[in-house]
């Protein structure tokens, strides 16, 4: 399991963020001012740290100078959204840099990618009674292989990503198709449909009237 270290002041936003990610299936421990993150760093390993600017005792950009040599990725979450900010945030190693107010879900999506491109994502998942070999993309249910296809399987790991989350169809539909949404929901509802099936997942892949989906625990 992955573990995030969550540097937020706001006690609010910081457990909002981590109670998000642990439904998502990450570790996650929050720190509320750089002092206390920098002791944590110390102590314990993190696969991944979510970073504000403006912090109490260390700030962000002071913080990351310590950050650096341990070769943790960063994504910045901060309030600070001119050009110029971002560029200094990016300058001084973070791997990316999200301005709030976010989505859930954009957060979620970031810190998928920042692991899988910083090679710290788990090559196994298990989510309900299904294992999935992620670097493999075999997927199996109580131990018997599951034939899905490509979309299937990329909507299976979005759903599980995103779990307790409603999901737009027009996100779904960016996020496996790569294309703008048309406004024709057919083809995620299509494919959601015989995902279910697959899985049998009827009872724990939601449709939410008027927005998409929501995978439930």
């Amino acid at each position: 399991m992955n573990r995030i270290l969550i540097v937020e002041d706001e006690p609010a936003i910081s457990n909002l963020i981590q109670m998000n990610l642990a439904a998502a299936g990450y570790c996650c421990v929050c720190a509320f001012d750089g002092a206390k993150a920098a002791d944590r760093l110390e102590l314990e390993r993190f696969d991944l740290i979510l970073l504000d600017i403006m912090l109490p005792e260390i700030d962000g950009y002071e913080l990351m100078d310590y950050i650096r040599p341990l070769e943790i990725p960063v994504i910045f979450l901060t309030a600070k959204a001119n050009t110029e900010d971002k560029v200094k945030g990016l300058k001084a190693g973070a791997d990316d840099y999200l301005t709030k107010p976010f989505e859930i879900a954009e957060l979620l999506a970031r810190v998928e990618t920042v692991l899988r491109r910083c090679q710290k994502t788990e090559s196994r998942l298990k989510a309900g009674d299904l294992e999935i070999d992620m670097s493999a993309r075999i997927v199996k249910k109580q131990g018997q292989p599951v034939n899905l296809t490509v979309k299937e399987y990329e909507l299976l790991l979005l759903l599980i990503q995103n779990k307790n989350i409603a999901l737009f169809r027009d996100f779904i539909y960016e996020k496996i198709w790569g294309s703008g949404y048309m406004g024709d929901s057919r083809t995620v509802d299509l494919h959601v449909q015989r995902l279910r099936k697959k899985i049998g997942w009827e009872q724990k892949i939601k449709t939410v009237y008027k927005v998409g989906y929501r995978l439930e625990d």
